[in-house]
């Protein structure tokens, strides 16, 4: 009951950091003028992602490399089918060509060589520092690519939203153009936002890592089984708020875009990271249940969103329905492996 209590507690630690986290860092960011592009491609995907960093990090650390792997690889099966289903389900989620002929296929195309990668049964430190190499040439094309584009919704709305302390005044932001409405955080009070929000997000990873731990030892659990689901499900609460949130006020692109975006950060700089710091073995069954899932909702979900006659579509709810039924088979697969394994023992 301790370590349920801890992870709880802990996870709720975790998701209210990484609010915390993203709202001084944005406000941050402002004061020094970083454009807002950059606010939305880096620090809001940092932000969303913090969750599974850090606690793929201090079970790197820890020694705990099947919580390490199972929270990135989880938390990617869980955006898509889960997070991505509950979302549509709301509201069909229209999905943009532009994400169809660029993203969306770099997504599958480093998914794959994941999966690829720990073919031996192991990740090495090189095939580690590769994702982080991927990851740092994809934000560079990135923050090239977008360049062209007239305005970027993502980060219009998070200066919008995040980067005011209630006043009236107006002001500029860090491209120029005029923001009515409130004025920004002084920055002082943005950087005491930052820290805090820095520390919450350390705490809670640390009392998730321990709590789960310490709740997979003792129920004779997998500490993979426990990556991919507690951990995996409650680091990507930050996903699902932000997506639905999107979805309602009509910001498809955004809520479509934070499941790709954050599936980019979990399968480079998270599993990276924790590479990094340490190499771990990768279990068997990881290989030929959680690989095959992770790539099969990649390609599910850019088939839905290419829709009718090849041109891009939505994903219905008919399609949402899919992709949750699909997530429930797969923690039913879950269980049914570790009930299995449990007997064995």
């Amino acid at each position: 009951m301790l370590f349920i209590l801890v992870l709880l507690v802990s996870l709720g630690v975790l998701i209210k950091g990484a609010d915390v986290f993203i709202t001084g860092a944005v406000a941050t960011a402002r004061h020094f003028r970083v454009s807002p592009l950059l606010v939305g491609m880096v620090i809001v995907g940092f932000g969303t992602s913090a969750p599974e960093m850090l606690v793929s990090t201090m079970s790197a650390v820890e020694g705990a490399s099947g919580i390490a792997l199972g929270n990135a690889w989880g938390s990617n099966i869980a955006n898509i089918a889960l997070i991505l289903g509950v979302t549509a389900l709301i509201r069909p989620v229209t999905v943009q060509s532009r994400v169809l002929r660029t993203e969306l296929p770099i997504l599958l195309g480093v998914t794959v060589l994941a999966g690829v990668q720990v073919i031996d049964g192991s990740l090495g430190r090189w095939d580690a520092v590769l994702l982080l190499v991927l990851f740092a040439g994809f934000l560079f094309w990135s923050i090239r690519f977008q360049r062209a584009e007239p305005t970027d919704p993502l980060a219009d709305q998070v200066v919008r939203e995040v980067m005011s302390d209630g006043g009236e005044d107006g002001g500029e932001d860090p491209g120029g153009r005029v923001l009515g409405g409130p004025r920004v955080q002084p920055v002082g009070r943005s950087v005491v936002i930052l820290v805090i929000g820095l520390v919450l997000l350390i705490g809670g990873s640390r009392g998730v890592v321990w709590g789960a731990v310490g709740l997979a030892r003792a129920a004779g659990i997998s500490d993979l089984i426990i990556g991919l689901t507690i951990v995996a499900i409650g680091t990507s609460l930050p996903e699902l708020a932000s997506s639905i949130a999107a979805i309602r006020k009509g910001e498809d692109e955004i809520a479509f875009g934070n499941v790709v975006g954050s599936n980019m950060f979990n399968t480079l700089i998270v599993v990276g990271l924790a590479g990094v710091i340490r190499p771990f073995p990768v279990e068997r069954m990881s290989l030929v249940r959680d690989v095959p899932v992770m790539v099969g909702l990649t390609v599910l979900m850019l088939l839905f969103g290419i829709g009718r006659r090849g041109r891009a579509g939505r994903i219905n709810r008919v399609e949402a329905a899919v992709l949750c039924l699909v997530y429930a088979g797969y923690l039913a697969w879950l269980q049914k492996h570790t009930a299995a394994a449990a007997g064995a023992d």
